[in-house]
């Protein structure tokens, strides 16, 4: 992994506000153990800053034709997953397909069609760039929407 995408969200004023989106970025020459130490150290950073009540992360997604990229990304995840469970936050998981749907209505969408949506529901002034904060900023809706669903007993 040599990016990961980050956002921070709250609700203000019956809309959501970004109060935080950007990217970790690790050099790829470092050996992995130190790779994954810079993760963890920017994405305790970052819970210890904005001290979230629940984090949403993406499923883990493996292609057959790249199993390298999926073990590569388990392992930064974990990462992330570590900080949260260290500070007792609340982790929700989102399959890919689900994200897609929950913001652009469609769990195929392509990127692009994923930028412009979160651009649109979020009104920012400029598509977010790259597409990993184009990401994390639409696991971090969908996290919203599923948290704001009401409860229902049956």
């Amino acid at each position: 992994m040599r990016v990961s995408g980050y956002a921070v969200i709250a609700p203000r004023g019956g809309e959501v506000q970004v109060l935080d989106a950007g990217t970790i970025r690790v050099n790829e020459d470092l050996p992995l153990a130190q790779r994954l130490k810079q993760i963890y150290i920017d994405a305790e950073g970052l819970l210890s800053e904005h001290e979230p009540d629940v984090m949403g992360v993406e499923e883990l997604y493996s292609h057959y034709k790249h199993p390298r990229t999926a073990i590569l990304m388990g392992h930064a995840r974990s990462m992330f997953l570590l900080a949260a469970a260290q500070r007792g936050i609340e982790v929700r998981d989102f399959s890919a397909t689900r994200i897609k749907k929950s913001v652009t209505g469609n769990g195929r969408a392509g990127k692009e069609q994923m930028q412009r949506a979160v651009q649109t529901q979020l009104q920012l002034a400029e598509m977010p760039a790259p597409a990993d904060v184009a990401d994390a900023l639409a696991i971090a809706m969908c996290c919203f929407t599923e948290l704001s669903k009401p409860k229902m007993n049956v």
